[in-house]
């Protein structure tokens, strides 16, 4: 006896709603998987790659404000595209990065009373993510990441001791600017050369000579340079806690100091 087995038109149906189901269900899967771990990549690449860039234009401007200030070009513009954040001009007035020049025997040589603390005034980037920030201070560029404690310097200013004439140089350069101005996306910074200064002091005999660093954001990155490239220690005295000595005594200090106005953003 044969049996015929015959299939009903529904259960055709069937089959082929049952393969929508399942090609449907796997697309919404990888979008959903895309989304949840692919997306959240890509935006932190993108975040990285606009970090990156935005440190190689501050190199730029540092480049600028040497020009400036050592070449005394009396002018430089650049154009710069600002992705991923703000920059924001700080003079010296609005931010509290800053030097004190002093020795051991309290004899401070720049700034004014009470504090003595010689303020430089900053150019900043923060990142939208609000994780990092680079600020172009006093001729260096440094980094900080938002929520850290710590600090690098990604390009060092133009501070240097000659140990056989035992000259210590200190060049100052101070951001400044008419109004606060901030910028992103497209911008272009203008710098202009302001008031210049210079001192000369003979010291006596027996002298140290020290530098603080005053601004709490980035004081790690500036410990760190006085200590490998200025090859100064901590200071042992209680006049300024938190400075750094020279571990000879010179005979000359040289103060020159400079103002970058910036124009525009």
């Amino acid at each position: 006896m044969t049996v015929i087995n015959k299939k009903r038109p529904e259960d055709q149906a069937v089959s082929e709603a049952l393969g929508f189901l399942l090609i449907f269900t796997m697309v919404i899967v990888g979008i959903g998987l895309v989304t949840l771990y692919g997306y959240p990549m890509l935006i932190q690449q993108q975040t990285s790659a606009d970090e990156k860039i935005m440190e190689k234009n501050l190199i730029v401007l540092q480049n600028d404000a040497k020009s400036i200030t050592y070449k005394s070009v009396p002018y430089k513009e650049t154009a710069l595209k600002i992705g991923g954040g703000a920059m924001t001009v700080y003079n010296k007035s609005r931010s509290s990065a800053g030097f004190k020049v002093y020795d051991t025997d309290g004899v401070y040589y720049i700034g004014s009373a009470p504090d003595y603390i010689f303020p430089v005034g900053e150019l900043v980037y923060v990142s939208d993510s609000a994780d990092t920030n680079l600020s172009l201070q006093n001729g260096a560029v440094v980094k900080r990441q938002h929520l850290e404690t710590g600090s690098v310097m990604l390009a060092e200013p133009r501070w240097f001791y000659d140990d056989y004439t035992k000259t210590l140089v200190i060049n100052l350069i101070v951001i400044n600017s008419s109004n606060t101005m901030s910028r992103a996306g497209i911008g272009t910074v203008q710098m202009q050369l302001g008031q210049i200064g210079y001192t000369n002091v003979n010291l006596p005999a027996g002298k140290t000579l020290c530098v603080k660093y005053t601004d709490s954001n980035y004081v790690t990155a500036w410990n760190t340079y006085f200590i490998n490239s200025m090859g100064m220690v901590p200071v042992t005295t209680p006049l300024e806690t938190g400075g750094y000595c020279l571990t000879s005594n010179p005979n000359t200090l040289v103060i020159k100091t400079f103002e970058v106005i910036i124009r525009s953003v």
